[in-house]
């Protein structure tokens, strides 16, 4: 009996023009610090609507650079969703700053305004407010920006969007990254994303002061234009602060710039593959996370909510889906409740709706190279295991 292929929640996909890309540059003079960085942060720029992009070796480096940019620091507060990956909470912890998270809207496993709001009128009587906010645009769906944004005019923080799950979705009209709602968006590239360069990532901003900073945190520091004092020869440079080597090689940007002129492209195939998911489901005892109307999103995940199972059920669900060789994974179990965390004194129950999600939802495979007949595979297993488990 032949073995089904694995078919797992993310892929890249490598054209010949994205081959070229990389043996071009392969070919050149220049295998990093060259020009292909500085194309891909143009290019990448003119596709948000933004002003000025920072590419950085992944979207960990630009989160913590991003902190560290922001000012954030020990003694400061950082507010996050606890339904991310752990960077999202790691990059404050980086800084010596304290974290705090806000649960989640159930129907869109992002940050949920009303829990904010109220959390916001308790820090600031205890002044406890956070100094740096980090919405999550989990499975490429922007969280509400206009109304975050003024709550950060309200109670005076700033926002840095981490939404490594969502170049090329968009919100209000407007592309995430466009920075309208924020000081920093920060962007992942990593190879189960919308776009890749191997490993990767990219800060966005429209503050010029931010961009020098974040510029120079993640080449050690370093500046080789912008002097405390007279320069002794053409060869000099000066470390200003302590930087890191966060850099992004020509090599990894010539990939990103190829797979970005297609951007467009790889998410209206994501769009398509996620209508017909919908589609077929409907008057299933589950449902895929919403798309706000007011919000495009570039679905790097498909994420399904079985809201009856039982954290037993879940996992049978999960590890027959695995056992079919269908690469369901959890995205994510709660930040909060890792132990690093759980040693920081946050404890089960903090944020229940954040746990009630991770024992009802699991990512189903998506990528553009996806055919139907894959999503057909797909939902027949779980329609089986959802009668099995008697959830159907």
């Amino acid at each position: 009996m032949k073995v089904p292929e694995w078919l797992p929640y993310g892929r890249q996909t490598i054209t010949s023009e994205d081959e070229q890309m990389v043996l071009d540059c392969l070919r050149s003079d220049y295998l990093t610090q060259g020009p292909q960085v500085p194309a891909f942060e143009n290019e990448l720029t003119l596709k948000c609507n933004s002003t000025h992009a920072v590419a950085f070796n992944s979207a960990t480096s630009a989160l913590h650079a991003a902190c560290l940019a922001l000012g954030l620091g020990p003694g400061d507060l950082l507010w996050t969703s606890p339904i991310s990956f752990v960077a999202s909470a790691n990059c404050g912890l980086y800084c010596g700053a304290s974290i705090d998270f806000v649960d989640i809207d159930p129907d869109t496993a992002l940050i949920s305004l009303s829990s904010l709001e109220q959390r916001l009128q308790q820090a600031q009587a205890n002044g406890t407010l956070p100094k740096v906010l980090v919405p999550v645009h989990l499975a490429g769906t922007s969280c509400p920006m206009a109304e975050l944004a003024m709550l950060a005019d309200r109670y005076g923080f700033q926002i840095l969007e981490d939404a490594s799950h969502a170049v090329g979705a968009s919100y209000d009209g407007l592309p995430v990254g466009s920075c309208e709602f924020s000081a920093i968006t920060v962007f992942s590239f990593h190879p189960v994303k919308i776009i890749t360069t191997g490993e990767g990532g990219a800060a966005l901003s429209r503050d010029p002061e931010l961009v020098e900073r974040l510029q120079r945190l993640r080449s050690h520091g370093i500046s080789r234009d912008a002097f405390e004092q007279s320069s002794p020869g053409p060869w000099y440079y000066e470390q200003q602060e302590l930087g890191f080597n966060y850099r992004l090689t020509d090599l990894q940007a010539s990939l990103g710039l190829s797979q970005l002129r297609r951007l467009t492209e790889i998410v209206d195939r994501r769009q398509e593959l996620m209508a017909r998911y919908r589609q077929l489901v409907q008057g299933w005892p589950s449902s895929f996370l919403d798309e706000p109307a007011n919000c495009r999103s570039s679905y790097h995940l498909a994420v399904i909510t079985i809201p009856d199972a039982s954290p037993n059920q879940h996992r049978a669900l999960f590890e027959g889906m695995r056992a079919a060789r269908i690469g369901v994974q959890l995205h994510y179990w709660p930040i909060p409740l890792q132990p690093h965390y759980r040693r920081l004194g946050f404890k089960p129950g903090d944020f229940p709706l954040a746990e009630r999600y991770a024992n009802t939802s699991f990512s189903l495979p998506l990528f553009p190279a996806m055919t139907e007949a894959d999503q057909d595979r797909v939902l027949s297993c779980l329609e089986a295991l959802l009668k099995q488990q008697g959830l159907a």
